[in-house]
């Protein structure tokens, strides 16, 4: 479980009389978290530039008038929400189905061998753990100040928001 740079880390002691099992499952939710996160900050940033899909989300509510980060939540029609949550589901149940047989193919076809599927999925797990802090520092400047972007306004280039 050790991971660097911090070594073995377990602030809340969730591990502290884990089995193998337990640690596994630990591992997978940290992992599907990182990832989520991963695709929540670019998404984030993908939206903040103004980029939106074509369409509709809900009967007459374009994607284009629904604001950036939590604001959305107050722009999304419940309709849009309730079909995003189908979608998300499905996928979900779509993926933990075939879970294993997805990252065995994908695995045999990168060619990697044990010591670099093993470096690969620990740059995972970093660039996850990351995205998890990055996200949140986008949500708490966003609730703040909405300015998710303080970084950039403090060097000068400040981004419009909302």
């Amino acid at each position: 479980g050790a991971q660097m740079p911090l070594g073995y880390w377990d602030p809340l002691g969730l591990l502290k009389d884990a089995d193998q099992e337990t640690f596994d499952l630990y591992r997978n939710i940290e992992t599907k978290h990182g990832r989520v996160a991963m695709l929540a900050i670019l998404g984030h940033i993908v939206t903040t530039k103004g980029d939106r899909l074509p369409g509709d989300i809900a009967y007459g509510v374009p994607f284009s008038s629904i604001k950036s980060g939590l604001a959305a939540f107050e722009t999304v029609p419940v309709g849009g929400l309730v079909q995003m949550i189908i979608f998300v589901g499905l996928l979900e149940m779509g993926y933990e189905t075939r879970k294993e047989e997805i990252e065995k193919v994908h695995l045999e076809k990168s060619k990697w061998n044990d010591a670099t599927i093993r470096k690969k999925k620990a740059i995972e797990l970093n660039n996850g753990r990351a995205a998890m802090m990055g996200i949140l520092g986008l949500m708490v400047h966003e609730k703040i100040d909405n300015n998710p972007y303080i970084l950039n306004s403090m060097l000068g280039a400040p981004v419009s928001f909302n």
